[in-house]
């Protein structure tokens, strides 16, 4: 694999290919980041973004972890001593997920965000920014939740901190391309360069294969989850044997094997008796979906399989959250 394919795996969209293409014809030393508001346990959203980081580390970039204290506050997430607390657990896990640590920069918000001349040019993209313009950009609320300011300065904030941060990539959710996109519009007019962006996908609800997969609403998986509590959720998960005919659903197994699996083993083994067709080797996850499709590889098998490598992946962090907690 080239390092430009590399850098783009699974990735849902890049802005812009050409630039993606500049850097990755030079990627060594370059700064690539995600920021993560502090919630305490990664799920599997946390680990999407963090599976890129790692890419992006094997194909020669530096990687900034921003810990979003400021951005948590203005949430109501809690005290300042509250929110680092949180933090500090969520760099450990990090770390134990395999981000490289002499390659990983993990930054407080609070350490430039505070700052003269961050703050004036906050209030610069405040004067510039229509309040329209800033609640598309704002990150979804939850159900019932009214509006504040706090939640239109948050998106200015982000696009900020790409230029603070002095990153050459940015990356993030699909969810959060709005604010990348005002990053893109709006940082010109302070003067300082755009950068390019890339958005990793969505995984579908579990339970259903709609929507989004969401730690706040239904079933998620995290390393908070033990053996068996892992296998549980995936054994209920929503895998029919076939692609939806109308685009409605998506398969959250095939997509938990192509945007966690994948990426971080080089081949996949589904174990079966003899009497069933004996055991199935994948180097490739297109190998696998066409075998779930066509019929050799069973929906039960595929979720066993699926549920012992996330184990493999999730248990250093589950075990850190048990050191950190006892």
């Amino acid at each position: 694999m080239d390092t430009y394919d590399l850098i783009t795996r699974n990735a849902e969209e890049v802005v812009t290919d050409e630039e993606v293409r500049e850097l990755a014809a030079d990627p060594a030393g370059k700064r690539a980041y995600v920021g993560y508001e502090p919630s305490g346990v990664l799920h599997i959203g946390h680990l999407l973004t963090a599976n890129k980081l790692i890419d992006l580390q094997d194909a020669g970039m530096d990687v900034v972890v921003l810990l979003a204290d400021v951005h948590a506050y203005l949430n109501g997430k809690g005290t300042f001593e509250e929110i680092r607390e949180t933090a500090e657990r969520m760099k450990a896990q990090f770390l134990a997920y395999g981000l490289e640590e002499e390659r990983t920069e993990f930054v407080y918000g609070s350490t430039f965000q505070l700052d003269e001349e961050y703050t004036l040019d906050l209030h610069e993209l405040e004067l510039s920014t229509t309040m329209n313009r800033a609640q598309r950009a704002m990150a979804e609320l939850q159900s019932g939740e009214t509006a504040k300011v706090s939640h239109l300065v948050y998106p200015l904030m982000q696009a900020l901190d790409i230029e603070y941060l002095d990153l050459d990539l940015a990356v993030g959710g699909l969810d959060q391309r709005k604010v990348h996109m005002l990053a893109r519009e709006e940082l010109p007019e302070l003067g300082y360069e755009v950068r390019p962006c890339l958005h990793t996908p969505i995984v579908a609800d579990l339970e259903s294969g709609e929507g989004k997969m969401s730690s706040s609403e239904g079933v998620t998986i995290s390393m908070e989850d033990s053996t068996d509590e892992l296998e549980e959720k995936v054994n209920s998960a929503f895998c029919p044997p076939t692609r939806d005919p109308e685009g409605d659903l998506e398969n959250p197994v095939l997509e938990l094997f192509e945007y966690h699996v994948f990426p971080r083993f080089e081949e996949i083994t589904v174990e079966r008796p003899e009497k069933y067709g004996g055991d199935l080797t994948y180097e490739a996850y297109e190998a696998l979906a066409a075998d779930l499709e066509s019929g050799e590889l069973h929906p039960a098998d595929a979720k066993g399989t699926l549920a012992s490598y996330l184990d493999e992946l999730i248990a250093p962090g589950r075990e850190k959250l048990r050191e950190l907690r006892s």
